[in-house]
C-alpha cells in the first residue's frame, strides 16, 4: 500500500498552469498532522495557494470525468464532459519516491483506507491507481512534493473528488502541464468509420450504458497505438483481447504521447467527442487531430474496439513500446507508461 510521511528540501516551483480557468491539524500520523480540511475558494486554478481548492460542479452536471495531475505545478484538475469543474493544490512524490507519470485507471475506491505498510496510517478518500501502491487520497500538504509516490489532497477536496470518481475512469499524471482539447470524429477517430456507420457505434455505447452499475466488475476499454512497435492493442480490464499492425504515415515523425477519452456522443451530428491530453512534456499540443489521420488500423481490429466502446473509454498514442505494467495486468488495471520501471 502506498503511504505518505515527511517531506524533503523544497525544490524550485514551475510557473503555474497556463490557460485553465478556473485546515485544521489534529492527531499525529507518522510524526505529522492529520490531513487538513483545506480551504475552498472561488479562485482560478493558477491563483490557488497551498491547501486551497475550488469546486464548480454546476459548470457541467453530467458526463465522464477526467483527472489530470500536473507534477510540475503541484495541481490536480478535474474535468467533466470536457469542462473543468475543480482544481486543487496537491503534494506528489519526493526525491527518490517520484510519482509515476502516465495514463492510469482507478482500480479501487476506499473512503476509510488505512496503510498496511505504515502502522495503519489513515489515507482517507483513497482512489487507487496501481496495485504497487500509488493512489489519490487526503494527506498532509507542506507546499512541495513530499509523499512516497501518492498524490496527497486537501481533505475537503478529496471528499468531493471521491464522490464523482468511479472504477475504471481515467487519471493522467503529467510531466508537464496539459489542458485537454476537444476532438470530434465519426466513430473511432482513427479514420475508418464513416458517418453512415455511426448508428453501430451508438448502439455499442447504449449497450454499455445500460450495463453500467449492474456488472460485478466494471469494464474498462483502452486502445494503445505504438509508433515504435507499429502495433495497436485492444485492452479490456487491462488484458489484451486483440492486437494488430498499424500503418503510420511519416513513421519517422512522432505521434506524441497522448490519451483520448471518450466524452460525448452526438446522434444529431453523427459524431463523437473525445478529450485529448498529452502526458509527456515533449508532446506538441497543436499537432492533433492531424496526428490521428496518419494512423490506419485493420478494420477487424477496430471492430473489436467498437464492440467494447463506452463513455470514458481511452485511446492512447505513444512513441514508445506499448508497455503494460506486469504489476497491474493481473488485477484489471493498466499503466501505459510507468516511471516505476
Amino acid at each position: 500500500m502506498s503511504v505518505d510521511d515527511g517531506g524533503s528540501a523544497r525544490p524550485s516551483r514551475r510557473a503555474v498552469l497556463r490557460g485553465l480557468a478556473g485546515g485544521a491539524a489534529a492527531t499525529a500520523i507518522l510524526g505529522g498532522p492529520t490531513p487538513g480540511l483545506g480551504q475552498r475558494t472561488t479562485k482560478l486554478a493558477d491563483e490557488l495557494k497551498n491547501g486551497e481548492y475550488d469546486w464548480f460542479p454546476d459548470r457541467s452536471d453530467a458526463g465522464p470525468i477526467l483527472i489530470i495531475v500536473s507534477i510540475p505545478d503541484q495541481r490536480v484538475h478535474v474535468y467533466r464532459n470536457g469542462v473543468r469543474i475543480g482544481a486543487s493544490s496537491c503534494s506528489t512524490g519526493k526525491a527518490g519516491h517520484r510519482t509515476p507519470t502516465g495514463v492510469f485507471t482507478i482500480l479501487q475506491k476506499d473512503k476509510h483506507h488505512r496503510s498496511s505498510t505504515y502502522n495503519g496510517a489513515p489515507m482517507p478518500n483513497m482512489n487507487r491507481l496501481t496495485w504497487s501502491g500509488i493512489a489519490l487520497h487526503a494527506g498532509q500538504l507542506p507546499g512541495y512534493p513530499a509523499s512516497h509516490g501518492c498524490v496527497r489532497l486537501p481533505m475537503g477536496f478529496s471528499e468531493l473528488l471521491f464522490g464523482v470518481t468511479r472504477l475504471g475512469m481515467t487519471v493522467v499524471i503529467a510531466d508537464d502541464t496539459s489542458q485537454p482539447s476537444s476532438v470530434t470524429h465519426p466513430g473511432m477517430i482513427l479514420g475508418q468509420y464513416a458517418r453512415n456507420e455511426f448508428h453501430a457505434v451508438q448502439t455499442a455505447l447504449l449497450r454499455q450504458a445500460y450495463a453500467e452499475g449492474h456488472e460485478a466488475t466494471p469494464k474498462t476499454t483502452a486502445v494503445v497505438v505504438s509508433r515504435k512497435s507499429q502495433t495497436a492493442r485492444v485492452l479490456e480490464n487491462g488484458r489484451e483481447v486483440a492486437r494488430g499492425r498499424v500503418a503510420i504515415k511519416d513513421p519517422g515523425k512522432p505521434l506524441g504521447n497522448r490519451v483520448y477519452t471518450l466524452a460525448q456522443a452526438d446522434a444529431d451530428a453523427d459524431r463523437l467527442t473525445w478529450l485529448a491530453s498529452s502526458f509527456t512534456a515533449s508532446t506538441d499540443p497543436f499537432a492533433q487531430p492531424q496526428t490521428l489521420e496518419r494512423i490506419s488500423i485493420d478494420p477487424a481490429l477496430l471492430e473489436q474496439a467498437r464492440r467494447r466502446m463506452h463513455m470514458g473509454m481511452t485511446l492512447v498514442t505513444t512513441d514508445d513500446a506499448d508497455t503494460i505494467s506486469r504489476r497491474t495486468t493481473a488485477r484489471t488495471g493498466f499503466v501505459v507508461m510507468d516511471a516505476e520501471g
